[in-house]
């Protein structure tokens, strides 16, 4: 007969000790099971002691959490939280190095359990840490490892929002830009310098600025032509948090040295244009291959980049300004009249020069020919599609001439419309690069060509322009199939971006393979599966196999459930390489999962995942916008895709196993599971 639901079977082990086998009633008190586990040892004041887990962080157990033992686990009797807080308190200010040292490692340890950092930051822990920084006294030989102790417990205490970062010293951010711009600082140092630093300026406005003023984009380069990928990526992902906290009256060029600029200038272009060069040089061409936290990273600094661009893209453009009607003039002047000065016509009046720039707006393919200014106006693209006209008639003008004068001469319906092709074309652009959008957590598929070229948004315009007008020419396209041929060149450009070229020359090769007929090869082949699918015999095959086929299909939903996944933590982006593991018991009974220290590339075993949830507790499987962790007011979590990639996990009594799957494949194989 089983045992009744609120009792549960554990072990609790002392240093010394026999273990005891104990049987935990659920409706006792804990201080009463306490007890009884100290008369087992005969231990004294039992207050003074609380039960931990043995295995894996050693969270220590509350009348909160207690509800998360299993049956089988193993706990340890530990000194509580509060008077471990109270003797680490004494212990860190002691006049001995070593007892120092020994208890800074302890309390780096414990700071990562909620209940033990509400005790000791409830001691003014923070302030009496934050002093040991502010003090930078270089204890003997001890100092450096003393101090990366004495970060890491700050980060860990600070991490649980328990205290605001507004409460951070002046004097505690010097110190810590210091660290950072010190060129031989010791890894670990440096590594946590660079966390803190990033958790800062996510977490208060107010400190972002006063970090911009300690630090240069020139001391955070040096960080990325080290050989030690963590340091990189530490290093970007503080770039990243000071580039999505940047003031937008900050992003605007100015002819200074780019490594002297503060980091309110990290938008700044001349800046961008070393970062995207070292980063290039040192990252992505490294001689490393790239872990999943830098690829994140990377996919993170690209998105922010082409963010850039939003307020471009976003604006309308003004018909009655003279400067940017300029431009459209500028584009006429560079198309027809090249070698000749285009603001007077000699010899003409008003009315003709009027029919003349008429028919030339005709010509470059605008649908407002008398007033072109008109085609600007609708957001998205905005005046980002008239940017990136004027940029091919600038630094690809021989290709802009080309294209414009190949189909003004066409007098067979067949001219394919520049202008109304690049204005739609940009908008295809940023909806498929989804400029504007927020990072996802989730994701971290960077293209490394993005990174090989200083304007890689308008090179890539460049590039696809020329392709859509090279598709219109295969189609025989009219003005009646303009649909058409954008949506045959969404789906070449589509195509081509999964391949992740390493320069923009290899995504243009990539392009030139996927012509229409190719395309039209590729739909043919994929429709004619789906065909093959549909046809009487295989229909009646499929009826006749089906019971079969689906016991099948549940056993490989089974195995691959059993086989596990790794997930990324999320929510904490500072710890870099943080991984949790998932995967069914082999008998399908339990649900075991646990933190990894790396990405898993092999199988986990059931042994190394320290929790378990019995399927038989499992109430549901929800995703997107049901899932618990979904509902929280975050920016970076309301992002469409990561909706489309959360699923959650619910069991009794009323608790969650909270995940972002790494694709919709994941997400679909534990649905369908």
């Amino acid at each position: 007969m089983p045992p009744p639901s609120d009792i549960v079977k554990v072990a609790v082990e002392w240093p010394g000790a026999n273990a005891q086998l104990l049987e935990i009633d659920q409706k006792r008190p804990l201080a009463s099971i306490i007890k009884e586990v100290c008369d087992g040892w005969s231990l004294p004041n039992p207050e003074y002691y609380t039960l931990r887990y043995a295995d894996g962080p050693q969270l220590y157990i509350t009348e909160q959490t207690r509800c998360d033992i299993k049956n089988g686990t193993i706990l340890q009797l530990a000194v509580s939280p509060s008077r471990a807080a109270r003797q680490l308190m004494e212990r860190i200010q002691s006049h001995s190095m070593e007892a120092r040292l020994d208890a800074m490692k302890e309390l780096a340890k414990l700071s990562a359990d909620g209940t033990f950092a509400t005790e000791f930051i409830n001691m003014e822990g923070i302030t009496v840490l934050t002093r040991l920084v502010e003090s930078g006294t270089k204890l003997l030989s001890h100092y450096s490892e003393m101090l990366a102790f004495t970060l890491t417990a700050f980060l860990e205490l600070m991490d649980h929002g328990i205290v605001s970062w507004d409460m951070v010293s002046i004097t505690f951010i010097k110190q810590i830009a210091g660290y950072v711009s010190q060129p031989t600082l010791d890894v670990s140092i440096l590594q946590r310098s660079l966390a803190i630093l990033e958790s800062m300026v996510l977490n208060s406005h107010t400190l972002y600025q006063k970090i911009a003023e300690e630090i240069t984009v020139g001391q955070l380069i040096s960080h990325l032509q080290v050989s030690n990928q963590e340091i990189q990526t530490y290093a970007i992902a503080l770039i990243n948090a000071l580039f999505l906290k940047a003031p937008e009256d900050k992003r605007q060029d100015k002819l200074l040295n780019p490594l002297d600029l503060p980091v309110t200038e990290m938008a700044n272009a001349f800046a961008q244009k070393h970062l995207r060069s070292i980063i290039l040089n040192h990252v992505i061409r490294g001689n490393r291959p790239i872990k999943t936290e830098m690829a994140h990273q990377l996919y993170v600094l690209q998105v922010l980049t082409f963010n850039l661009l939003e307020e471009r893209m976003m604006t309308k453009m003004d018909p009655n300004d003279q400067a940017q009607r300029d431009i459209i003039f500028e584009l006429r002047r560079i198309a027809f009249d090249a070698e000749s000065d285009s603001n007077t016509v000699p010899g003409s009046g008003t009315e003709k020069r009027k029919a003349m720039y008429t028919k030339d707006y005709k010509m470059l393919g605008f649908t407002n020919h008398i007033n072109p200014a008109m085609d600007f106006t609708q957001t998205p693209p905005g005046m980002l599609a008239l940017d990136n006209m004027l940029y091919l008639a600038k630094f690809h003008q021989d290709t802009y001439i080309r294209i414009v004068l190949e189909n003004s001469s066409r007098e067979d319906k067949h001219e394919c419309p520049f202008g109304r092709s690049a204005i739609e074309l940009t908008k295809m652009l940023c909806e498929i690069l989804q400029v504007g959008e927020l990072p996802n957590e989730g994701r971290n598929d960077y293209h490394p060509m993005f990174f090989t070229h200083d304007r890689a948004f308008e090179e890539l315009f460049a590039i696809c322009i020329q392709l859509l007008n090279k598709t219109w020419k295969e189609m025989r396209a009219t003005a009646e199939d303009f649909n058409k041929v954008m949506q045959v060149v969404r789906e070449q450009i589509t195509r081509a971006l999964p391949s992740k070229p390493n320069s923009l020359d290899q995504f243009k090769n990539k392009l030139r393979s996927l012509s229409y007929s190719e395309i039209l090869r590729l739909r043919q082949s994929e429709r004619m599966s789906q065909d093959d699918f549909q046809s009487p015999p295989i229909v009646e095959l499929r009826e006749k196999i089906q019971p079969e086929i689906l016991e099948l299909i549940k056993q490989q939903r089974l195995n691959r459930l059993c086989e596990g996944s790794s997930f990324r933590k999320i929510g904490n982006r500072r710890r870099q390489e943080r991984f949790w593991y998932c995967r069914l018991a082999l008998n399908h009974k339990v649900l075991h999962y646990g933190d990894l220290e790396d990405n898993a590339q092999g199988e986990v075993t059931f042994e190394s995942l320290q929790e378990k949830i019995p399927v038989a507790d499992i109430k549901a499987v929800v995703t997107g916008k049901d899932c618990p962790h979904m509902k929280e007011k975050s920016a970076l979590k309301q992002n469409k895709e990561v909706l489309e990639l959360a699923f959650s996990i619910l069991y009794d009594p009323d608790e969650t196993l909270n995940f972002i799957a790494p694709n919709k494949y994941e997400v679909s194989a534990v649905e369908a599971g």
